[in-house]
C-alpha cells in the first residue's frame, strides 16, 4: 500500500509461510521481522531515496533465524524488542505504549505476551488514526500463536502461556477499532499455528468475526483449552533458532561464501566419505527419481524446502549440496535463513557432473496414479502408506492405507513393510519422494512412488474413504 510518500509493503516468502514488512514515510523506514538475508531491504531503502531507521522484531522467531543483526550492523539502525526480551547483543528493549516516529508514522509498540513472553505487536499509527497492526505470532489470520514453544521447565507451562495469549488478545487486540488492517507473521503453512488461513491480510472486524480464537462469549478456559488442542511437536530446528536469534549467528554472506564451494565429483565424493555429511539433492522429485548419488535425500526447493529439512534433518548437521545448475546460491541461502549453517560445497555442474563421471547412481520406480489403480486392483493385497498428515488422511483415503506422517517418518521406520511390496503416496508427488528418498538411505528397495498423489489417485477408479479406518490405525 503506497501513498502520500507512505508505503507499506508485506514481502511474504511462500517457502517458510513468513510475512516480513517495510515501513516508509518521508524518508524514513522501518523494517519488521527481516528475514536473515539482508540485502534486499537495504536496495529497496536506497533505490527511495530513505534511510532505514529502525529495525523491530515481534519476538525471538523460532522457525527462522532472523535477519536484524546483520541488518542493524549494515544500516546502523537499532533493533527494538518488546518488554521482557533479553538478547545478548545492544537493542532497545522498549516500554509497553512506547511510540517510535518514522516519518509522519507513528509505531506504537503493544506488548502481548502469549506466544513468548517478549512478543509484542506494533501498532501503525497515521495522523492519531491507528491503521494497521503488525501482529507477528500472537494473531494470524484464522488461528493465534501456539502457546506451547516458550513453556520453561518449573516456571511456565502450555496452559499458563495462553492464558496470557487470551488476556492480551482481548486487552490489546480485539479492542482495536475494526478497520484497523491485521498484517500477521505467517500464514497458512507455517508450524507456529495450527489452522491458518492461506489469506496474509485482514482486518480486525473480519478476525473478530470468524477467527475462533476471538469469539467474545468464550471464556478463558475455554480458550486455553481450544488453543492447546491438537498442536503437533514442533521441529527439532526451532530452540535452536530461538538461541540464534537471542545471542547471534554468523554473518550470512560468509556462511553462503562457505556453502558455494565448487566440487568436482572425485572430491564431492571424497568430502562425502571423509565428513558423514548427508547429501541433499534439491532438485524436481520426478527429476531426482531417474538418476541421484546414492543415499542422497531429495527436498525440493519448488516446495516448503527449508521447513522440511528442519523437520527432517538434524540442524548441527553437515551438508553437501546437489542442485539444479544455477540455483545453488538460492539452495545454501534458503538453508541459512533458517539456520543450517554447514553446508560443505556443492556439486559443480550439478547431477550430470556425477552421471558423466561414470559413478554409480541409484533410483526411484515412480507411476502414474491410473498405472497405480490398475496395480492395486489386480492385487488387492498390495500394500498402501499414505505420508500425508494425519488429518488430510481422515479426509480422504485409499481403503486400507497405512498412514505414516512425513514429519515422523524417522521415529516409524520399522513400520514400514521390509518383505512385501508397497506404494507411497502422499498429496501431490513432493513429500512422498522425500520419504522415498529417506527409504533408500536406509536400504528398502521394495517399493513405488506413485507420481501425482492422492490429488491424481482420487481421479481414479480406486476404492476411497472419508472416514478413519481402524484397522489403519
Amino acid at each position: 500500500m503506497e501513498n502520500n510518500n507512505q508505503l507499506i509493503e508485506q514481502i511474504y516468502t511462500g517457502c517458510l509461510a513468513q510475512g516480513a514488512y517495510y515501513i516508509e514515510s518521508n524518508g524514513e523506514a522501518a523494517v519488521i521481522d527481516p528475514l536473515r538475508d539482508v540485502d534486499s531491504y537495504i536496495a529497496k531503502a536506497e533505490s527511495r531515496g530513505a534511510k532505514i531507521k529502525y529495525i523491530f522484531e515481534t519476538h525471538f522467531h523460532a522457525d527462522f533465524v532472523s535477519g536484524h543483526i546483520d541488518l542493524a550492523k549494515k544500516t546502523g539502525a537499532p533493533i527494538v524488542f518488546g518488554p521482557n526480551a533479553k538478547p545478548t547483543f545492544d537493542a532497545v528493549i522498549a516500554e509497553d505504549g512506547q511510540v517510535f516516529k518514522v516519518g509522519d508514522l507513528e509505531i506504537k509498540v503493544l506488548h502481548t505476551p502469549g506466544h513468548t513472553m517478549e512478543s509484542s505487536c506494533f501498532l501503525l499509527i497515521d495522523d492519531n488514526k491507528p491503521q494497521s497492526v503488525f501482529t507477528g505470532d500472537t494473531l494470524f489470520i484464522g488461528d493465534v500463536g501456539r502457546p506451547d514453544l516458550a513453556q520453561k521447565a518449573g516456571e511456565l507451562t502450555m496452559e499458563d502461556l495462553a492464558g496470557y495469549l487470551y488476556d492480551s488478545l482481548r486487552n490489546k487486540i480485539m479492542t482495536l477499532p475494526e478497520d484497523v488492517i491485521v498484517y500477521p507473521g505467517h500464514g497458512a503453512g507455517s508450524a507456529c499455528g495450527k489452522n491458518m488461513s492461506k489469506e496474509t491480510v485482514s482486518t480486525i472486524g473480519e478476525q473478530l468475526e470468524s477467527n475462533y480464537a476471538l469469539r467474545k462469549d468464550m471464556t478463558k478456559e475455554e480458550f486455553i483449552k481450544e488453543v492447546t488442542e491438537g498442536l503437533k511437536t514442533p521441529p527439532a530446528y526451532f530452540p535452536m533458532n530461538v538461541k540464534m536469534n537471542k545471542e547471534g549467528y554468523d554473518n550470512i554472506d560468509e556462511v553462503v561464501n562457505h556453502g558455494m564451494k565448487e566440487l568436482n565429483a572425485e572430491e564431492f565424493e571424497a568430502v562425502a566419505n571423509a565428513s558423514g555429511a548427508i547429501i541433499l539433492d534439491t532438485r524436481d522429485p520426478q527429476e531426482f527419481a531417474k538418476g541421484f548419488i546414492p543415499n542422497s535425500i531429495n527436498i525440493g526447493l519448488d516446495g516448503q524446502f527449508a521447513p522440511w529439512v528442519g523437520a527432517l534433518i538434524p540442524i548441527d548437521q553437515e551438508l553437501l549440496i546437489v542442485a539444479e545448475e544455477g540455483r545453488e546460491e538460492e539452495t545454501v541461502t534458503r538453508l541459512a535463513r533458517v539456520g543450517y549453517d554447514k553446508a560443505l560445497g556443492h556439486l559443480k555442474g550439478g547431477f550430470n557432473t556425477w552421471l558423466n563421471s561414470g559413478n554409480e547412481i541409484d533410483k526411484v520406480e515412480s507411476i502414474t496414479a491410473s498405472d497405480f489403480a490398475d496395480r492395486i486392483k489386480n492385487d488387492k493385497d498390495e500394500i498402501v502408506v499414505d505420508v500425508r498428515r494425519s488429518s488430510e488422511y481422515q479426509s480422504e483415503h485409499v481403503i486400507d492405507a497405512l498412514n505414516i506422517e512425513l514429519d515422523y517418518i524417522n521415529d516409524h521406520m520399522a513400520e514400514f513393510p521390509k518383505d512385501k511390496h508397497f506404494f507411497v503416496h502422499c498429496k501431490g508427488g513432493y513429500r512422498s519422494m522425500i520419504a522415498s528418498s529417506i527409504l533408500k538411505s536406509r536400504g528398502y528397495d521394495n517399493f513405488t512412488d506413485v507420481d501425482g498423489g492422492f490429488d491424481e489417485i482420487a481421479k481414479q477408479d480406486v476404492d476411497k474413504t472419508d472416514y478413519v479406518c481402524p484397522s489403519t490405525l
